[in-house]
């Protein structure tokens, strides 16, 4: 993985960092509001087994509620190297996981825009609570507490709650009223992709070791990958599609950072 010690300068980084956001936002507001597709609730796989609608689209989601609950549970242990100062960011990302499980369970009996908000919902609850400690700037605040400062990660924990619940809850506005636009959502989802790997090149963690973020990465654009190649990889596989598959590969990469929270240690 890549090492944290990079002769790119958290300076440097910042001006990089803001730079694209600059763009990213600027590029989203010019565009044209962007509609729901409603081909997306048609998946490829909608077999219905043991009476369940979707059955492996619904079944999939289960891994989230198991690493959600594992990763609370190891918090209340005390068996997880975080920073205490802003414990209750890691907390929510974990309730946030397992939501997941429920939202997105729900919605994928009986797809539709009503029900996708209910997956969208939590999702974008754990991965902005995510944020939070990890915090970038003022636009995304990622990475803040362990890279950057912990009193700042801790304050924009809210702040980027509120932003990702209301781009989701702005999206199921405009579509109720006819007009569905879902730019503040792809931007809230966008930006951190892209701020992520400038922090960890830019930035010195205050732990050993910061290959966990990496894998959670990679895992999150595999998942994406399986998502939009859902019916090619039905053909190919035949038992299952690519949408579940998605489902799993975000799942690994929460497990898999929740593996390194247990193992990094703190440096400074």
């Amino acid at each position: 993985m890549v090492n944290n010690q990079s002769k790119v300068t958290p300076k440097h980084s910042a001006w990089i960092g803001a730079s694209l956001i600059a763009v990213i936002i600027i590029f989203f507001w010019l565009v044209a509001p962007i509609a729901q597709d409603p081909n997306y609730h048609l998946f490829s796989d909608n077999n219905t087994l043991l009476a369940v609608p979707n059955f492996w689209n619904v079944l999939s989601n289960l891994p989230f509620l198991f690493v959600g609950l594992f990763g609370l549970l190891q918090l209340q242990r005390s068996q997880l190297q975080i920073l205490a100062s802003n414990r209750q960011a890691y907390v929510i990302f974990f309730i946030g996981i397992a939501l997941v499980a429920f939202g997105s369970g729900y919605y994928h009996l009986k797809p539709s825009n009503q029900t996708l908000v209910w997956d969208r919902l939590p999702m974008t609850l754990a991965f902005m609570a995510f944020m939070a400690f990890m915090a970038f700037m003022a636009l995304c605040s990622m990475l803040v507490s362990e890279f950057l400062s912990e009193t700042w990660g801790k304050r924009l924990l809210y702040p980027l709650l509120i932003v990702g619940l209301s781009s989701v809850l702005y999206w199921d506005f405009t579509e109720s009223h006819g007009v569905g636009d879902l730019r503040f959502y792809a931007l809230v989802q966008f930006i951190p992709v892209i701020a992520i790997p400038i922090i960890l090149l830019g930035c010195k963690s205050s732990f050993n070791s910061i290959s966990g973020y990496w894998w959670l990465l990679a895992f999150y654009l595999l998942a994406k990958v399986l998502e939009y190649f859902d019916a090619q990889i039905h053909q190919l596989l035949a038992i299952m599609s690519g949408h579940p598959l998605k489902h799993i590969a975000a799942a690994t990469g929460v497990a898999l950072l929740l593996k390194f929270y247990r193992q990094r240690r703190k440096t400074a």
